[in-house]
């Protein structure tokens, strides 16, 4: 009795350190408490899922980093490698709320807000109707500047130019 006594101890504190582990890199990554029910990553642990979200009305693909199910609902996390800066790049809101649509038009339901996870910061990024309008706007002026002969440069950027792909063929870079 005393060794299944001993064994059921040692099960206790091992599921009790696991719990502690578990919490430790769920606060590491920045990812709300839930459960996650999607990954775009390789790691340990994990396998990659290769089938992307595509949500035909708008003609959009992706594949968010992490969706988490809350009670709140599903909550896509996109994480930048790089520091924070002190207020997101549009970009980087773009992008989140490109996942959000996606979420949006694959479950019906938008998620309240999406999260920005930086190697030093948290942003929490509310999906308000202003968000998805500026997120459509920027999508009619992609596909708008897809079909023209040229396109002006939209920034100011050097930093931009010097990773551009296209910079050698650029009258307007940066560099």
């Amino acid at each position: 009795m005393a060794f299944l006594f001993g064994i059921a101890v040692i099960l206790l504190l091992l599921g009790w350190f696991a719990l502690r582990r578990a919490a430790a890199t769920r606060q590491e990554t920045g990812l709300p408490e839930g459960r996650l029910v999607y990954i775009d990553k390789h790691s340990r642990d994990w396998q990659p899922n290769d089938k992307p979200f595509f949500a035909p009305a708008y003609q959009l693909v992706g594949k968010p980093d992490y969706l988490v199910e809350t009670a709140a609902g599903i909550i896509p996390v996109e994480v930048k490698s790089g520091s924070a800066p002190d207020v997101p790049y549009l970009g980087h809101l773009l992008q989140l709320a490109a996942y959000c649509l996606l979420v949006e038009e694959t479950t019906g339901q938008p998620p309240p807000h999406g999260l920005l996870k930086y190697a030093d910061a948290l942003y929490e990024v509310d999906y308000t109707p202003e968000l998805r309008t500026e997120l459509l706007d920027t999508l009619a002026a992609i596909r708008r500047d897809r079909e023209a002969d040229d396109v002006p440069r939209s920034h100011d950027q050097p930093g931009k130019c010097h990773g551009c792909g296209v910079n050698y063929a650029c009258d307007e870079a940066l560099l």
